[in-house]
C-alpha cells in the first residue's frame, strides 16, 4: 500500500487544522456533476412512491405542508455543513467535524450515524429496485403473475444481492464514472416525473381522476395537522425524502473548487428537491386523494409502492416508464449512496478509528475500494434480515433511516455551532449561518429523534410490525446506534491512539496552537 494510502500522519502530511489527504482522486467533478449525484442520491422518483403513502397516513392532505417543514431543517442544517466545509474540506464530514468540534467519542458515533443511515437507505433503495424489476419484466411481457416474484423471499434477496453488487462496482470505479451514470438516470426519471404531474392535473380537469379532491392553500399549513405526535413523525418521515444532500460534501477531496463547490451543490440540490416533491403531492392529491380504499393515498395496502398503482391509472400505456423510472431512480441511488459511507468509512480508518483496512484507496480509481465492499455486504446483509423479519420492510426502514437522520444530521448542526463559537459573533453573515442556523435545524431534529424515537415504541407505530410487544422501528434505531456503540469500545481498546487524540485532534487551529 502506498504512503497516501495510509492511516499514519507525520506533521508534514497534516493541514493546520489538523486534516489530511487520503488519495483520492482531485478535481473529478465540477458543480454540475456534484448537483446530479446529489439528486441521484436523494433519488425523487424513489423516494416519492415510498414515502407519500406513510407520510399521507400521518398527516394526510397536509402533505405538502410537511414536506415544507421537513425541508426548513435541512436548509438550516445544509448553512452549517457549507461553513463547516469551508474551514475544513474533509470526506470524513460528520465524523470529522464532530471529532473537532466535540471529541473522539462523540464524533465516532457521528460518523456511526451517517454510516448506519447509509446502509439503510442502501437496503431499502435495493429493495425497491427489485419490485420495480420484476414490475417492469410483468408490464414488458404482459404476464401479470411475473411481478408477484418479488414475493418469493430468497429470489428477492437473491436479486437485490446482483443489484448491491452492480452500483458497488460503479462506485468502486470513481466519480468519473458515476457522475456520467448519474448524468443520465437522473435526466430520464425527473422527465418522467414531470410527466406524471401534467398528467395528473389533465385527469383532474378532464373529470377522469380516481377522487379528484380540490386544490387547497390549506394543504400548505402545518398547524392543521391534528397533533405534536403526528407532526413530529410526519417531519421523521418529510426528513427522510430529502436526505442524500450532504453527499456533495463527502466527496468534498474530489471536487473542483473543494472549499465552495460542495456547499453551493448541497443547497441547490434541497432547493431543487423541494420544488419536485411538491409538485408531486399537489399532483398526487389532486388525483387519487387521501382516501384508504383503491387508489386512495391513504390505502394501507399500497403505502409501499405508490406509483405502482397509480401508474398505470395516471400515464395509461406509457406507465412502463414509471417502473423504468422508479428502478432506474433507485439504481442510481443505490449506486450514489455508495459514495457517502464509503468515503466516512475511508476516513475513520485514516484517522485510525477503524481498522487500517478502512484507509485503502484503489490506485487505478483512486476510491475508497475496501470501503465500498464493506459498505455494500453491510447493506445487503441488514436487507435480507429485514426481508425475513418484517412485512413491511421498506416501510419501517424508511421510518427507522428518519431517526438515524436526524441523529447524525442533529449531531453535526451542533457541531457547527460549537466549533465556531469563538468567531460566531464576530459578523452578522457568522452570527446566522455559524450560529443561529444550525443551531434551530439541530434543535428541531433532535427534538424530532427524542420524539421518534418514544413514540416508535408503541407496537403499533409504523407498519405494526414488532417483536415481544415493541415496536420493531424503535428495536432497529436501537440495534443500530447499540451495535456502534460497540463497536466504538472495541476500537477504544484496539487502538486507542484516536481516542486520545493523537490522530486527530479536537478545538479550532487557533485552539490548537494555543494548546
Amino acid at each position: 500500500m502506498s504512503s497516501s494510502n495510509t492511516t499514519k500522519k507525520t506533521p508534514s502530511a497534516a493541514g493546520a487544522d489538523g486534516l489530511s489527504k487520503k488519495g483520492l482522486g482531485e478535481n473529478s467533478v465540477g458543480l454540475l456533476g456534484a448537483v446530479a449525484i446529489g439528486l441521484s442520491c436523494i433519488a425523487p422518483a424513489y423516494t416519492l412512491t415510498g414515502a407519500l403513502g406513510p407520510t399521507v397516513r400521518e398527516v394526510g392532505v397536509q402533505l405538502p405542508a410537511i414536506f415544507i417543514v421537513g425541508f426548513l431543517p435541512m436548509l438550516l442544517v445544509a448553512l452549517g455543513y457549507r461553513e463547516l466545509n469551508n474551514a475544513m474540506p474533509d470526506s470524513g464530514t460528520s465524523f470529522t467535524w464532530a471529532t473537532k468540534a466535540f471529541g473522539p467519542w462523540i464524533g465516532w458515533m457521528g460518523g456511526w450515524g451517517l454510516i448506519a443511515a447509509t446502509v439503510i437507505v442502501l437496503s431499502n433503495l435495493a429493495g425497491v429496485a427489485v419490485d420495480f424489476f420484476y414490475l417492469m419484466i410483468s408490464q414488458l411481457t404482459g404476464d401479470a403473475a411475473l411481478a408477484d416474484l418479488t414475493r418469493n423471499i430468497p429470489l428477492n434477496i437473491a436479486t437485490c444481492l446482483v443489484f448491491m453488487a452492480l452500483a458497488a462496482w460503479v462506485s468502486y470505479r470513481g466519480m468519473q464514472t458515476t457522475k456520467i451514470v448519474q448524468y443520465v438516470l437522473v435526466g430520464f426519471q425527473l422527465l418522467v416525473l414531470l410527466w406524471f404531474i401534467v398528467a395528473a392535473f389533465v385527469h383532474v380537469g378532464n373529470g377522469t381522476a380516481f377522487d379528484a379532491t380540490a386544490f387547497s392553500l390549506d394543504w400548505f399549513n402545518p398547524f392543521a395537522v391534528s397533533d405534536f405526535t403526528t407532526f413530529a413523525t410526519g417531519i421523521s418521515l418529510s426528513i427522510f425524502i430529502f436526505w442524500g444532500w450532504d453527499v456533495t460534501l463527502t466527496m468534498n477531496e474530489e471536487t473542483k473548487g473543494s472549499k465552495t463547490t460542495p456547499g453551493k451543490a448541497a443547497t441547490l440540490t434541497v432547493v431543487t428537491i423541494l420544488v419536485v416533491y411538491l409538485l408531486v403531492a399537489v399532483g398526487a392529491i389532486s388525483y387519487a386523494g387521501v382516501g384508504e380504499n383503491a387508489l386512495g393515498l391513504g390505502n394501507a395496502e399500497t403505502q409501499d409502492n405508490v406509483f405502482a398503482v397509480l401508474a398505470g391509472p395516471v400515464l395509461g400505456p406509457f406507465a412502463i416508464l414509471m417502473s423504468i423510472a422508479v428502478l432506474s431512480s433507485s439504481a442510481a441511488s443505490l449506486q450514489s449512496t455508495f459514495v457517502s459511507p464509503a468515503r466516512t468509512l475511508l476516513a475513520m480508518g485514516h484517522y485510525s478509528a477503524l481498522p487500517a483496512s478502512f484507509a485503502r484507496v484503489s490506485p487505478r480509481f483512486k476510491s475508497p475500494g475496501y470501503a465500498t465492499v464493506a459498505a455494500g455486504i453491510a447493506g445487503w446483509v441488514f436487507y435480507a434480515v429485514m426481508r425475513v423479519v418484517s412485512e413491511n420492510v421498506l416501510s419501517d426502514t424508511i421510518t427507522a433511516l428518519g431517526m438515524m437522520v436526524c441523529f447524525y444530521y442533529g449531531l453535526t448542526a451542533l457541531a457547527c455551532v460549537w466549533y465556531f463559537r469563538h468567531e460566531a459573533f464576530r459578523s452578522v453573515r457568522g452570527f446566522i449561518l455559524k450560529f443561529l442556523a444550525p443551531l434551530l435545524g439541530g434543535i428541531v431534529l433532535a427534538v424530532t429523534f427524542v420524539t421518534t424515537s418514544i413514540e416508535s415504541m408503541d407496537p403499533e407505530f409504523g407498519s405494526g410490525s414488532n417483536i415481544g410487544g415493541i415496536g420493531l422501528v424503535f428495536l432497529i434505531g436501537v440495534a443500530v446506534l447499540g451495535i456502534g456503540l460497540v463497536l466504538m469500545i472495541a476500537m477504544y481498546f484496539r487502538n486507542p491512539g484516536f481516542f486520545r487524540g493523537e490522530t486527530l485532534r479536537r478545538g479550532t487551529p487557533a485552539l490548537e496552537v494555543e494548546e
